[in-house]
């Protein structure tokens, strides 16, 4: 488990399970970055309505949380639509950007079943800490959800992964459904009468 600092945010990377990430059409995203009241592997838990601030502060200035690769912050790789807290978590929703190369090489790798990671890059304005050097985080400025190779929180996953495979296994059955039906005309075609 590693954590850096970019820019004085605090973004996080641990070895993660299997979990699911969502993509549809190849292009648009969904998933959840964080869930409340998991604790990462970095001993860090994040409270229910600890984006509430951060989300209204960037709505009214009018900015968005940025979506990035890896936590790079020269390589924004698409645009997160939706961002909002709910029940359970940190939910994003976002498109990445065909033109942007490293952004198909991100979907090639998504569908592939190679990278489903999500994690977020953040400023803590509030936290307490347990006996035991944990740390609740209560209130965060959030700056940034990148996909990753390695969330710190193994449950933060893009989820559409599972219907992209899906439609995939799909349209393969249809072009072998089609091969096939091809094969029979042209045999029949060739069969004296």
């Amino acid at each position: 488990m590693r954590e850096f600092h970019i820019m004085g945010l605090e973004t996080k990377f641990a070895r993660f399970d299997a979990g699911g990430v969502t993509v549809t059409g190849g292009r648009e995203i969904a998933g959840y970055a964080s869930l409340f009241g998991a604790c990462d592997g970095g001993g860090d838990t994040v409270a229910p309505g600890a984006y509430a601030g951060s989300l209204t502060r960037l709505a009214g200035e009018g900015r968005r949380v940025r979506m990035l690769w890896q936590h790079d912050p020269a390589e924004p790789i698409g645009i997160w639509d939706e961002v909002r807290e709910d029940a359970r978590g940190l939910y994003v929703k976002g498109r990445l950007l065909p033109e942007v190369a490293r952004a198909r090489e991100a979907a090639a790798l998504i569908a592939a079943g190679a990278i489903d990671g999500l994690s977020i890059g953040y400023r803590t304005l509030r936290a307490t800490k347990d006996g035991q050097g944990r740390r609740l985080l209560s209130e965060v400025e959030l700056w940034e959800v990148s996909l990753v190779t390695f969330p710190m929180l193994p449950e933060a996953r893009v989820s559409a992964l599972a219907e992209a495979r899906e439609a995939k296994a799909g349209e393969d059955l249809r072009d072998l459904a089609r091969a096939f039906r091809d094969a029979r005309a042209r045999l029949a075609a060739r069969e004296p009468r």
